[in-house]
């Protein structure tokens, strides 16, 4: 379970980068209650996502001479990002963007693993990361759709000491690779490992990781989703024992999940 505990290896914080930063508030803000707050000038534009005053996420406009696609990009804590930028060239991954400073707030990097999946590192500053997770409306899950799963977890044990460990799915189904930070029970899982081939709905775009946030109605909040703009990838499904989930993206193409837990918090 996500908590604002944070520890090393376990997703920290999340943010969206967007052609349209006005018209992804009204998205999410319509969708989940969001009102986006910026940073400041100095900051580049850049802003969080706020739920009731709190944190939910970051955002940002993708400049128009970048040919990065609209998307959620999620970041992993770790106590030197210098150090995970040499395991992650060492694990064959690649360093889109070198270790910096962001003011005193912490020590970021971006990067992407061995079959080109981006994701991000944060070391915490005095901003120790997102201010809620797991509540309504907010991150509670992380999935990696990989073509190699095995490599994947590989790599992310290596440089971030996640652990992987396959479970049988609730409902008997098959079984489910959970990631977990390392030292970690069962219960600290932040998210699992999804081979690309078994969901066609995700193999469409490739690798990727893929945020899910809790709501109280996954059938409402897909049409709602619609109604503001949205398009849904996969309809409302139900998991025996874990809930009903369903797949959408944002008007600008960023892919995320949403799911309705069978219990609060699982």
């Amino acid at each position: 379970m996500l908590t604002t505990r944070y520890v090393t290896g376990s997703p920290n914080w999340l943010d969206l980068g967007t052609p349209d930063l006005e018209g992804a508030e009204y998205f999410y803000g319509g969708l989940f209650g969001w009102r986006f707050r910026s940073a400041g000038p100095q900051a580049g534009g850049y802003g969080m996502f706020q739920l009731d005053g709190r944190t939910a996420a970051g955002g940002m406009t993708i400049p128009p001479d970048r040919a990065t696609r609209s998307a959620w990009s999620v970041y992993f804590r770790t106590p030197d990002a210098d150090a995970t930028a040499k395991a992650v060239l060492a694990g064959g991954g690649t360093v889109l963007f070198e270790p910096m400073d962001v003011f005193e707030f912490g020590r970021m990097a971006v990067f992407a693993d061995p079959a080109g999946v981006g994701f991000a590192v944060w070391q915490p500053g005095t901003n120790k990361g997102l201010d809620v997770v797991n509540d309504r409306h907010t991150l509670c899950w992380t999935e990696l759709y990989t073509e190699d799963p095995a490599a994947a977890t590989a790599f992310y044990g290596a440089v971030l000491g996640i652990r992987a460990a396959t479970i049988p799915l609730p409902d008997g189904t098959g079984s489910y690779t959970l990631l977990t930070p390392a030292g970690q029970g069962q219960n600290a899982s932040f998210g699992g490992v999804v081979p690309l081939d078994d969901d066609p709905v995700e193999a469409a775009d490739g690798p990727h990781w893929e945020p899910y946030f809790e709501v109280a109605d996954a059938d409402v909040t897909a049409t709602r989703a619609e109604q503001l703009g949205g398009k849904v990838r996969l309809a409302p499904t139900m998991m025996d024992g874990v809930g009903r989930y369903a797949k959408l993206t944002d008007p600008y193409g960023a892919r995320f999940a949403v799911i309705q837990s069978a219990r609060t918090g699982a």
